[in-house]
């Protein structure tokens, strides 16, 4: 072999691996991508609502220890449309590297309703009484509910790790925790002193979590997922009647299962 058909073949073999290792990079880099739809069941701490208007109704009070409940709404899953229940949505990102982590941003759509019938304790001022006294919450006095949703809007980092795989690697089952924050974006139905508002949505508030699951792959492209989660919810703008606002906080955990799609870069 002369010597520009040595050089040659040396050039070819470096620009080859050359490329190669490149491409390996490349690739590493691409990750893939996921889509999940899903619904959920929510269990709430009590909380205390404080209510305030300036206006011409003008109150300034507050209800302490109140209790609320979900509405799963799960019998309407195949009799009504898909997202009248409680849902859950979420499009994640995952890098591909050996540390598994990933992006997410994800949607609870929560329902929160108060109990009727309830007692608590009143504090405040009403239409120019005060009141430091405790009373029975009835419907013609107080109903209070994000039912059109109490709405996490949450973005997560994610991390995934493998705890089992089957021989021909078409079934995986993935640990996974998520931690993340986010607003929150209720549409709050009020009935305050006999008068009615089914509010817009709007955001009122930030929210935090942390999730923890299992997600089962199989087939490379598809998966089912469950997980509990735990939120935090501070609703410090929540619209009420007329011209009056509400805020309270409360602890939320969602027992939450899924089903996905995912696609390589």
């Amino acid at each position: 072999m002369n010597k520009p058909v040595s050089f040659i073949a040396i050039l070819f073999f470096i620009v080859s691996n050359a490329f190669a290792q490149t491409e390996q990079k490349i690739e590493k880099k691409k990750g893939s991508i996921y889509f999940a739809w899903g619904y959920n069941k929510d269990f709430f701490s009590k909380s205390d609502i404080h209510f305030h208007n300036s206006g011409s109704d003008q109150y300034d009070f507050t209800l302490y220890n109140l209790t609320a409940k979900d509405r799963p709404g799960f019998d309407q899953i195949f009799t009504s449309t898909l997202s009248i229940p409680q849902y859950v949505y979420r499009f994640g990102y995952y890098f591909n590297d050996k540390r598994n982590l990933g992006i997410e941003i994800n949607f609870d759509h929560v329902k929160y309703v108060m109990n009727d019938n309830q007692k608590a304790h009143l504090k405040g001022v009403i239409h120019g009484n005060s009141y430091d006294v405790d009373t029975m919450v009835t419907p013609d006095f107080l109903k209070f509910e994000h039912t059109n949703g109490a709405n996490f809007l949450m973005l997560n980092v994610l991390k995934k790790q493998q705890l089992l795989e089957s021989k021909n690697k078409k079934h995986i089952l993935n640990a996974v925790l998520k931690v993340g924050g986010g607003i929150v974006i209720p549409k709050t139905d009020v009935t305050l002193f006999g008068t009615r508002l089914d509010n817009v949505f709007h955001i009122a508030g930030y929210v935090t979590g942390v999730d923890a699951g299992f997600r089962y792959e199989f087939f490379k492209h598809f998966f089912t997922d469950a997980s509990f989660k735990g939120t935090y919810a501070n609703y410090y703008n929540v619209l009420t009647v007329g011209t009056g606002k509400a805020n309270h906080t409360f602890f939320t955990g969602e027992i939450i299962w899924g089903f996905g799609a995912q696609f390589p870069l």
